[in-house]
């Protein structure tokens, strides 16, 4: 019976949280995969509730260049409370030439999840 018991217990104890900053790497990193390979209804659903309630994917989708992303790689995330500054090498092609840049990125915290949000 105590065999039973302890197995019982662990089968309801649940994996602890990940860290904010390792949520939001791999959710920024996703969205740039997606604009990447031009799967902008993808990259659109990363955006926050509030940026979706204002933006129709058609409207998203017309304001990207396609074609002009080449890679993104999330660098770094910095996160406090609900709110997270993401760091990301941008690499893009420009008059026939590739660029790599950094850019940032502000990721917000609502309704359990993080969401990147569209300036």
């Amino acid at each position: 019976m105590g065999v039973a018991a302890i197995a019982l217990v662990a089968g309801c104890a649940t994996a602890p949280e990940r860290p904010a900053e390792e949520i939001v790497k791999a959710r920024a990193q996703a969205r740039w995969d997606a604009l990447v390979k031009e799967d902008y209804a993808a990259a659109y659903g990363y955006l926050g509730p509030g940026s979706r309630a204002v933006n129709s994917l058609d409207a998203y989708k017309a304001s990207i260049n396609k074609g002009f992303y080449k890679s993104g790689q999330v660098e770094t995330a910095t996160c406090e409370a609900e709110t997270c500054e993401v760091q990301v090498r941008v690499e893009y092609e420009f008059k026939g030439s590739r660029i790599k840049t950094p850019l940032g990125e502000t990721w917000i915290k609502q309704q359990g999840n993080w969401w990147y949000v569209l300036k």
